[in-house]
C-alpha cells in the first residue's frame, strides 16, 4: 500500500518534469512514509511513497525488470505473489532480484502481456513502463480497492494515487457541475468522474495503454455478473455454504501475508467478526478495534467487546466526541481528495489512527453485503411486490398522490417508491436530494439530469435478472467504489495503514455470483427477514452465535443530534463563511440547518452532504480554509 505518481509527457520533457514531479509527491507522503524516489527518462516520470509491508529490504520503488526494459510504480497488494513466482520461474524461467509481489506484476506482464492483470489476485494500481515498446501499460484492480487519478492535457498525462498531487501539475482546474448535482444526490461524485472536469478516475476493472502523445485506450477486463445456480435439495445447499466458508478462510489466508503486524477492525456485525475470528487462526495475538460514540444506540462497542471475547483477542476501544470532530472534519476532508457525505468516515480516521498505534495493517469486512445481498434496502423488492401487480397507470397515479403527501407522513415515500420501477427508484445505498429537494438549493440545478445517467448502463448489462441482484450489480459500480471503499483507502491511508479487504476477492465472488436469490434474502412480504443468508450459514462455525443474526450499525454517527445541539453553531458558521453561493443558495441552506433543529424533519444528512461540499470548496477551491497536515511519524514500523 503506497503512493504512486506517473508523468508521460508527448515532448521528451522527462528530465525536466522530474523536480515537479518530486515536489507533487510531498503531499500524499502519508500513503508512503517509509520511503520516496522518482526515477525518469526520455518520456517518463515515475514518483513512489512506499508503505513497506513486504520483503521490507527490497522491493524498492519505482522497480526495474528484464535489464531495465520494464518500471513499475505499483500500488496495493497482490495476494498470490507467491503462487504466480513460482508459476512463472516454473513454466518460464522467470528470475526475481526481490521478494515481493510487485515483481510478480512485472515479470507477469512480460511473460503473458496484458493477460496477467486477469491472474492478479489482490488490490492494486499499477503503471509499467515498456522501453522497448515505448508505451505506458496499467490497470486498477477487479472492484476499485485503489484509486487512480487520471489528467491529460495536451504536453503530458499524468496518473497519481492522490488527487491533490495532480494539483501541482495542473496549469488550472475547474468545478464539473454535473458532478456535484450527481454528489447531492448520491452523497458521492460517481466513477470516472470528479468534482473537476480535468481530472478523471480510471474506472475499477480496468486496463490501459498510453503511448508518448497519443490517446489514453482503455479496455474493462473485469465486469462482475451475477449468475445464480438453483439449488434443488439440502446437500446442494450444505455444499454451497462450506464452499463459501471454505473460500473466504483461503481468502483471509492470502490477505495475512504481510513481514509487518496485522490487526483487524470489528464492528458488532457478521463481517467484520468472521474476518478477524479467520484471521485468529493465523495470528493467535490478533488486535482489534472498534470506536463508538458516548450516545445509545449509536454505537457497538459494547457487542463488538464481546466478540472480541469470544474469538479470544486482544481488543482496542476509540471513543469520538463532537468537539473531536468538529476539530478533526477540514483534515480529514482535506485527506478524501473527493467530498464524500458519509458520516461513517469520521469514526473510521479516528480509529484508523488508533490502529496505527499498534500495527501497520488492519482487515476489514467492506464488501460482504454487496457481494452476498446484506443491505436492508435489498429486501424491498419484497415490500414493493404488491405494485408490480398494478396496472402503470395506477402506479402512476399513486406517484402523483405522494407528492401531496406533507414532508415527514408515514407511507409517503413508500408511495413514491412503489409507483416507480426499479430502474427509476434504486441508484445505490445514499438517496440524499430528491430533484424537488435538489431544485430548493443547487442554484446550477438541471432538471433534465438524473442519477440515470450513472446507472442506465449497469441496468442495460443486469437485464432480466432478480432484482436483488440487479440492486447488487448497481451497488457494485456505484456505492461500493464510490463510497465505501474511498473512506476505506482514504481514511486508513491517512494514517499510513494498510486496510484490506478480503470479501473483494475475485475467489470469493465467483462464489458469491452464484447464489440464487433465496439463498440471499428470506423473509415474508411485508420485506422483514434475513440478509445475505448463505453467508450467515456458512459462518454458523466461525463467528459467536451472539453475532450471527444481528444486523449491523458499522459506524453510524449520531449527526441527527449533535446538529440540533452540540454542532448547530459549527454548522451555521461554516454556512455563513462559505464562498459558494453561486453554487448553492446558503439562505436556503440555513433554513434547513433552523428546520432540523427545531424539528420535527430531519434534514441532518442533507445538510452533512452541504456542509461537507462546503468544506471540501473552501480547502480546494477557494484556498480559504488551510488545514495543517501533520507530518508522517508513527511509532510502529513492524
Amino acid at each position: 500500500m503506497c503512493g504512486l505518481l506517473g508523468l508521460l509527457t508527448a515532448n521528451a520533457e522527462g528530465q525536466q518534469r522530474e523536480p515537479a514531479v518530486r515536489q507533487a509527491l510531498r503531499c500524499a507522503r502519508h500513503r508512503g512514509p517509509d520511503e520516496t524516489d522518482t526515477w525518469y527518462n526520455q518520456h517518463v516520470v515515475f514518483g513512489f511513497n512506499r508503505l513497506a509491508l513486504i520483503d521490507l529490504a527490497s522491493s524498492h520503488q519505482p522497480l526495474h525488470y528484464a535489464n531495465g526494459r520494464y518500471t513499475l510504480a505499483f500500488n496495493g497488494e497482490i495476494y498470490n505473489y507467491l503462487e504466480l513466482r513460482e508459476q512463472l520461474a516454473t513454466e518460464h524461467g522467470a528470475e526475481f532480484a526481490t521478494q515481493g509481489d510487485g515483481e510478480a506484476i512485472v515479470a507477469a506482464y512480460h511473460y503473458w502481456g496484458p493477460e496477467a492483470v486477469e491472474q492478479l489476485r489482490g488490490m492494486f494500481a499499477f503503471l509499467i513502463w515498456d522501453a522497448e515498446r515505448g508505451e505506458l501499460f496499467g490497470a486498477r484492480d477487479p472492484f476499485g480497492i485503489k484509486p487512480l487519478f487520471v489528467m491529460t492535457g495536451p504536453e503530458a498525462t499524468a496518473f497519481a494515487s492522490e488527487k491533490k498531487s495532480l494539483y501541482e501539475l495542473a496549469p488550472a482546474l475547474s468545478l464539473d457541475q454535473p458532478a456535484l448535482q450527481h454528489y447531492l444526490v448520491m452523497q458521492y461524485v460517481p466513477e470516472p468522474a470528479t468534482m473537476h472536469r480535468e481530472i478523471r478516475r480510471i474506472e475499477s476493472g480496468t486496463q490501459f495503454t498510453l503511448r508518448p502523445g497519443e490517446e489514453l485506450v482503455t479496455e474493462r477486463y473485469f465486469t462482475p455478473m451475477f449468475a445464480p445456480v438453483p439449488l434443488a435439495s439440502a446437500r446442494e445447499r450444505n455444499a454451497l455454504h462450506k464452499r463459501v466458508a471454505d473460500t473466504l478462510r483461503d481468502s483471509v489466508a492470502k490477505h495475512m501475508r504481510a513481514d509487518v503486524t496485522v490487526g483487524a477492525f470489528l464492528s458488532g456485525g457478521i463481517d467484520s467478526t468472521a474476518i478477524a475470528a479467520l484471521a485468529k487462526e493465523h495470528k493467535p495475538d490478533l488486535i482489534t478495534f472498534t470506536t463508538g460514540f458516548e450516545r445509545a444506540g449509536y454505537s457497538e462497542v459494547e457487542v463488538a467487546a464481546e466478540s472480541a471475547e469470544a474469538i479470544g483477542v486482544r481488543h482496542v476501544i476509540r471513543t469520538v466526541k463532537p468537539d473531536e470532530m468538529m476539530d478533526a472534519l477540514p483534515l480529514i476532508v482535506w485527506y478524501l481528495d473527493e467530498p464524500v457525505a458519509d458520516p461513517a468516515l469520521v469514526p473510521l480516521w479516528f480509529i484508523a489512527r488508533e490502529a496505527r498505534r499498534h500495527v501497520k495493517v488492519v482487515l476489514s469486512g467492506e464488501g460482504a453485503d454487496e457481494l452476498f445481498g446484506g443491505y436492508t434496502i435489498y429486501r424491498e423488492p419484497l415490500s414493493l411486490a404488491a405494485f408490480e401487480k398494478v396496472p402503470g397507470g395506477v402506479r402512476r397515479a399513486l406517484g402523483r398522490l405522494s407528492a401531496r403527501i406533507p414532508e415527514g407522513t408515514r407511507g409517503k415515500d413508500l408511495l413514491r417508491r412503489g409507483s416507480l420501477a426499479l430502474e427509476e427508484r434504486y441508484y445505490g445505498n445514499a438517496r440524499i436530494f430528491r430533484d424537488d429537494q435538489l431544485a430548493t438549493v443547487l442554484r446550477t440545478y438541471d432538471p433534465r439530469r438524473s442519477h440515470t445517467e450513472i446507472t442506465a448502463r449497469w441496468y442495460r448489462e443486469s437485464a432480466g435478472w432478480d432484482p436483488v441482484a440487479r440492486m447488487q450489480h448497481v451497488d457494485l459500480f456505484t456505492w461500493l467504489r464510490g463510497d465505501i471503499l474511498v473512506k476505506a483507502d482514504k481514511m486508513t491511508m491517512a494514517n499510513a495503514l494498510e486496510l484490506r479487504v478480503p470479501f473483494l476477492d475475485p475467489e470469493v465472488f465467483r462464489v458469491a455470483a452464484t447464489i440464487p436469490l433465496k439463498q440471499k434474502i428470506v423473509g415474508r412480504t411485508d420485506g422483514s427477514g434475513t440478509t445475505k443468508y448463505a453467508l450467515r450459514k456458512a459462518l454458523e462455525e466461525i463467528v459467536p452465535a451472539h453475532v450471527l443474526h444481528r444486523r449491523k450499525l458499522g459506524f453510524p454517527v449520531p449527526i441527527r443530534h449533535w446538529l440540533r445541539d452540540e454542532m448547530y453553531d459549527w454548522a451555521a458558521g461554516v454556512i455563513a463563511d462559505s464562498q459558494t453561493d453561486h453554487l448553492l443558495d446558503l439562505r436556503a441552506v440555513r433554513q434547513m440547518l433552523d428546520e432540523h433543529r427545531t424539528g420535527p424533519l430531519d434534514h441532518s444528512r442533507r445538510i452533512w452532504t452541504l456542509l461537507i461540499f462546503m468544506l471540501w470548496h473552501g480547502i480546494t477551491v477557494e484556498d480559504r480554509i488551510r488545514p495543517t497536515i501533520p507530518e508522517p511519524h508513527y511509532p510502529v514500523m513492524l
